[in-house]
């Protein structure tokens, strides 16, 4: 299903590079390798589930078109696709998403959506609308395609990693609902068995850690408040739990300072922009080498939709 989604996905989505620098490896003490998709179309590899997702329907269903929930990547992502094939797309958001997400997804075309995602239930919201207007719903991580599309960033690490010499290392994931932590871990299963897939979250929105750590799904104990919002979600999803937890090893959590940190080092550094939630598995592998083993480390960042403020305040913390 992962190949079939990279065949539906070429000439759409970019295909990201692995990068390095040594100002990096000192801090990690070891080899880093960042896979910057942040670099993506819509700033996020949400864009790749969502593009799946979208060409995988039957075009007569497609036509009456697609809704989705989201803080602001997946909205982005399915909004783009939605667009590319012309068709409608409903957004529900969260009201507190960044402001730069909530207008670039109206950019895009699509009708958003705002609710309180520490009062309403996003879940029935979206049921609803699609009901009612005969929409398909785009998950934004427990959806097989969008798996799928999540998982073409593992074949693109795999065969990077293997041109590298690198076959065995930790491989880090900002995890949220686990679409691309799971898809990422089915593709390194196939084609990179050496590389382990690690979920990374931020501080106090660990349930994917805790999960993995007790082996069964825990939810959040709060929804909001964080300002890692695009991997915040209230617990590991149905489908991607089960392949994380056979395939993961141990999560690693870190506070939102270290990824704000992790910001600062990616412009300083490469020049990329990450949001906190992108950059919570380059704050693992900067500021929590006792937590992985080996002599290389893959970083992916998974997003860099920020808005200006949080990012000066990044930049202005002291290195």
């Amino acid at each position: 299903m992962i190949r079939a989604a990279r065949a539906r996905l070429e000439g759409h989505a970019r295909r990201t590079p692995l990068l390095s620098s040594p100002f990096l490896d000192e801090i990690a003490g070891r080899r880093v390798l960042i896979k910057p998709e942040c670099l993506q179309h819509t700033g996020s590899f949400k864009y790749r589930g969502a593009r799946s997702a979208v060409s995988a329907l039957d075009p007569d269903t497609r036509a009456h078109g697609v809704i989705a929930f989201s803080s602001g990547n997946h909205a982005q992502g399915v909004a783009l696709a939605a667009s590319q094939f012309g068709v409608p797309c409903v957004i529900i958001m969260p009201a507190d998403a960044p402001r730069l997400k909530i207008d670039n997804t109206r950019a895009l075309g699509a009708e958003v959506v705002l609710y309180d995602r520490a009062t309403e239930d996003r879940d029935a919201l979206g049921a609803a609308l699609s009901s009612e207007r005969g929409l398909t719903l785009i998950k934004p991580f427990d959806e097989p395609q969008v798996i799928a599309g999540q998982g073409t960033v593992g074949l693109e690490i795999a065969e990077d990693a293997h041109a590298l010499g690198i076959e065995s290392a930790d491989v880090l994931i900002c995890c949220g609902g686990g679409g691309l932590t799971s898809g990422i871990a089915l593709a390194l299963e196939a084609e990179a068995p050496g590389l382990r897939a690690r979920p990374v979250e931020p501080e106090g929105f660990d349930d994917t850690a805790r999960s993995l750590r007790l082996g069964r799904i825990r939810r959040n104990a709060r929804l909001s408040g964080s300002l890692c919002d695009a991997i915040i979600t209230p617990q590991p999803g149905a489908l991607t739990f089960p392949i994380m937890a056979r395939l993961c090893g141990p999560g690693i959590v870190v506070s939102e300072i270290e990824a704000m940190r992790a910001m600062a080092q990616a412009f300083q550094r490469l020049k990329l922009v990450a949001e906190p939630g992108g950059a919570v598995a380059l704050a693992a592998a900067l500021f929590h080498g006792n937590e992985i083993a080996g002599e290389a480390v893959i970083a992916i960042i998974s997003g860099g939709n920020v808005d200006a403020a949080i990012f000066c305040d990044a930049l202005s913390l002291p290195g």
